[in-house]
């Protein structure tokens, strides 16, 4: 099986980095509302490629993360007269309602950015003190 390397900008063969075992990571929904037909071709196509490297006989772990709070989630819960978190609870039980009609398969593990934010700020720290990214009035982009 080939697949096309963003890195390389080429088809390569497949290789595990590890014998029989395949991670596989794939973002998740914004979950500030039902997810529409845009996000669920990402959720079909990564489904579809887990279920092919299982039926081909690898061992594959499976985490696509849900982005539990940012700026939309903020408003629409403010609008609501709701919390961020009763919001996002509300469309991560939507999410898994229309998946499951669609038949996509619950990942391995679903975590939350809200329950990695210490992560998230330390992955990003770092890439500030190694030159990958810069601080510009309060936010942080990647250096290109």
């Amino acid at each position: 099986m080939k697949l096309y390397n963003t890195l390389t900008q080429k088809k390569e063969a497949f290789v595990p980095i590890e014998e029989g075992k395949v991670r596989m990571y794939s973002c998740g929904p914004t979950v500030y509302n039902y997810f529409h037909i845009g996000n669920a071709r990402p959720f079909i196509v990564f489904d579809v490629l887990r279920r092919f490297l299982e039926y081909i006989g690898y061992d594959v772990k499976f985490v696509q993360n849900f982005t539990d709070v940012d700026d939309k989630m903020i408003r629409v819960a403010a609008e609501e007269g709701i919390t961020v978190k009763e919001l996002g609870e509300r469309y991560i039980g939507e999410y898994f309602e229309d998946a499951k009609a669609l038949n996509i398969r619950p990942a391995t593990v679903h975590p939350k950015a809200t329950e990695h934010i210490g992560d998230i700020i330390a992955l990003v720290q770092k890439l500030v003190d190694t030159g990958h990214a810069y601080e510009l009035n309060g936010d942080v982009y990647f250096d290109t």
